[in-house]
């Protein structure tokens, strides 16, 4: 395997930031919002742009976590026990601005899962979606609000995001190229 990084630690910082402020310009300010972090790394980064929320605005925006596994539409590819963990939204998501935020948007899939997922824990008034990567490839026409990066790859390509919260390794993205 072949591995080139894309971003570091400084790019991924930028990136959240910049979200932040594409957030704080479309939506008015924070009032009203709600990030929700699909599970696993999109939670870390939920955090990292409520943060920077907090920093631009003055305000801290709530912060939850949603759990798609029971929402995948390869779940029985998946293997047979899947592990399904909690999904935690500290406000009612009703009339709200939910943002969801993950950090690869690929196929689309993921983003549809979430918004089966949300649909079933309240209706908000709106619904945008925040990725720290779009690498193109959609099969469903999702898009995203907010990118910090957009890098095109090849089918056979991987994208890997390391983040410290989760992989406790320096934050980073890299592609990851099979070699044939």
């Amino acid at each position: 395997m072949h591995t080139r990084q894309l971003l570091d630690r400084e790019d991924i910082r930028r990136a959240v930031t910049r979200i932040a402020h594409q957030i704080v310009e479309r939506n008015a300010g924070v009032t009203g919002l709600v990030l929700v972090g699909i599970r696993r790394r999109g939670l870390p980064l939920a955090h990292r742009i409520a943060a920077a929320l907090l920093d631009i605005e003055r305000h801290s925006v709530p912060v939850g976590v949603l759990d798609i596994t029971l929402y995948r539409d390869d779940l029985g590819l998946r293997g047979p026990a899947p592990i399904v963990h909690a999904t935690s939204i500290p406000v009612d998501i009703t009339d709200r601005t939910v943002i969801l935020v993950d950090d690869v948007l690929y196929t689309g899939r993921t983003t549809r899962a979430a918004l089966d997922a949300l649909s079933d824990i309240g209706r908000p008034a709106r619904v945008q979606l925040a990725v720290l990567i779009d690498r193109g490839h959609r099969e469903l026409p999702i898009h995203a609000d907010y990118i910090g990066r957009v890098i095109p790859t090849a089918r056979d390509e991987r994208i890997e995001t390391l983040l410290v919260e989760i992989d406790h390794a320096e934050d980073r993205v890299v592609l990851v190229r099979s070699e044939a």
